[in-house]
């Protein structure tokens, strides 16, 4: 499956500027950073986490004019895109700035990555998903945090990332549906 998704991205034009942009998308713990990573190393590419580009919990959807002046703007000129990430432990944007070269492919993993307003610049687009009870166990074991406070933003999150697909129809869109449950594929 890897190596025809190298094939059908390499045979799509650039369409952000000269990178061909692939989109890693899906709801939380479906398995998106391990299947992009994976994506990524056959490509040779840069991944950008759109994790990194939240100001906490309530930017879930509105990050994108960061992305968008950071990342995206930048690539799309040719030039190299610099953006701070996000420490969630500390609430603010902080440490080693992310460098990412203006290549010939870069993918953006994260949810809403492959939102309608991207679309037109995208070379390929990917949605990863997995059964409801698995990414919520991925996303406990992934974050450390079983705590009620955590939960309670977990839920808010799945609910509103629940919402966003379906008016985005992210799914519907995607060059590939990839089941993140399935061993060997996405995580």
């Amino acid at each position: 499956m890897m190596s025809e998704l190298v094939e059908l991205i390499m045979s799509r034009p650039p369409r952000l500027g000269r990178t061909r942009l692939v989109a890693v998308d899906g709801p939380s713990g479906a398995g998106k950073t391990r299947f992009a990573e994976r994506l990524a190393g056959e490509l040779g590419s840069p991944v950008v986490h759109t994790d990194d580009l939240l100001d906490g919990w309530d930017d879930q959807f509105t990050f994108w004019k960061r992305l968008e002046a950071n990342v995206l703007g930048p690539l799309r000129r040719g030039q190299t895109a610099t953006f701070e990430r996000y420490d969630w432990e500390k609430g603010d944007f902080a440490g080693t700035p992310i460098v990412v070269p203006p290549a010939e492919v870069v993918l953006l993993e994260g949810v809403s990555a492959a939102r309608r307003e991207v679309r037109p610049e995208l070379s390929a687009a990917v949605f990863v998903d997995a059964p409801p009870e698995l990414r919520w166990e991925r996303a406990i074991v992934r974050d450390g945090d079983d705590s009620v406070a955590y939960r309670k933003y977990l839920e808010r999150w799945r609910a509103a990332e629940d919402r966003h697909f379906a008016v985005d129809e992210t799914a519907a869109y995607a060059d590939l549906i990839v089941d993140g449950a399935t061993k060997g594929q996405a995580p």
